[in-house]
């Protein structure tokens, strides 16, 4: 069995960060968010998996390449045009080769880790198995209608939905996809849906079953779901003793359990309450960081207060005043105090950005 992770979208959402960065690339505690679609494939026995990117020699293929250091073997295929999910599909088929396989959106989270789920399907009767999750308002998501455990229907963002249950973003498909994928038409927004090449199947008659997820699962395509995946990840770090290493922790410190530091890093006379994840050579100084805080690698933290953000790697903040709350700063942002600011801050900032309040 082979994966595919889909990660050639354009991430408009999420800008000015993904101005320069690619959504899957974006930090969740510390790890790109298409590192947790690549650990679910990889804990579930699926080593070969081919991501789906805009370009051969995208940010993503050098970030990750040839994913040794994963213990996988990652493989790139490029959608030049993005014409939907359906269209993305199809471009794997050569790399596919016959075998059964997994889609795994590159923006998508999960609590569950569906190892049984993977671990089984080549073996079932199943030409597809459509992950699904309980959701609030359907009217926003591609649903599904089950009965008997066979998914019987599914549509696009309906008015009137058949149920609540939405497909969450995990695929489990065979080869047959791809003759339905070659029959469907483009949608009213000239794309190719995989919802279409779904129904398409069923109609054909193959046997379309569904898993519902358990846990929480969180598309984070804009920036306050990254911020909530943030915490989520980090709310499930197990307990850890309060860091104690005085080449480490110097000064009056104040640090609470569950805080990991990286390697060559200081916290400096400064208070730290986890849950809290800090990158390699990192230095606090007279700061608070608060619970759900991501620091990435070679971070600057001087005379501020910051919590529930994630600040991505060769960022500096000094003097803010007031608290730093729910901001998200890419890769070489700075920050620093002027005279006078107001008493609260809030930052989505693009790489090398500069601010002075």
């Amino acid at each position: 069995m082979k994966g595919i992770i889909l990660a050639a979208g354009q991430g408009t959402r999420l800008r000015p960060v993904t101005l320069t960065m690619p959504k899957p690339l974006v930090p969740v505690a510390n790890m790109p968010l298409i590192g947790y679609a690549i650990e679910v494939l990889h804990n579930a026995g699926i080593e070969e998996i081919g991501i789906v990117a805009n370009e051969l020699d995208s940010p993503i293929s050098r970030e990750l390449g040839d994913g040794s250091a994963l213990g996988v073997k990652l493989s790139y295929i490029v959608q030049a045009e993005q014409r939907g999910l359906a269209h993305a599909i199809g471009l794997t088929k050569d790399f596919v080769a016959g075998e059964p396989f997994c889609v795994f959106l590159g923006d998508n989270i999960f609590q569950d880790k569906m190892g049984d789920l993977l671990r089984a399907f080549p073996a079932s009767d199943s030409e597809a198995n459509i992950a699904l999750g309980e959701v609030a308002d359907p009217t926003r998501f591609g649903i599904a209608e089950v009965q008997d455990g066979v998914i019987k229907r599914v549509v696009e963002k309906p008015k009137v939905p058949p149920s609540n249950l939405a497909i969450a973003g995990v695929y489990l498909f065979r080869s047959s996809i791809y003759d339905s994928i070659s029959k469907i038409k483009p949608s009213a927004r000239n794309e190719y849906e995989i919802t279409d090449a779904i129904q398409h199947l069923i109609e054909s008659g193959a046997k379309v079953t569904h898993y519902k997820i358990t846990g929480w699962w969180i598309d984070a395509g804009k920036p306050d779901s990254i911020m909530q995946a943030n915490q989520l990840v980090l709310g499930e770090l197990p307990y850890t003793p309060a860091p104690d290493d005085p080449s480490m922790i110097i000064g009056r410190c104040d640090i609470s359990p569950r805080v990991l530091v990286g390697e060559n890093s200081q916290i400096i006379d400064s208070v730290v309450r986890g849950p809290v994840i800090i990158g390699k050579n990192v230095t606090i100084r007279n700061s608070y960081v608060g619970p759900y805080t991501a620091i990435g690698d070679n971070v600057q933290i001087e005379n501020s207060e910051i919590e529930a953000s994630i600040i991505m790697k060769d960022c500096a903040i000094r003097s803010i005043p007031g608290r730093i709350d729910s901001s998200l700063l890419a890769d070489n942002a700075k920050v620093f105090a002027a005279d006078h600011g107001p008493a609260v801050h809030r930052f989505v900032l693009a790489e090398n950005s500069y601010v002075q309040l």
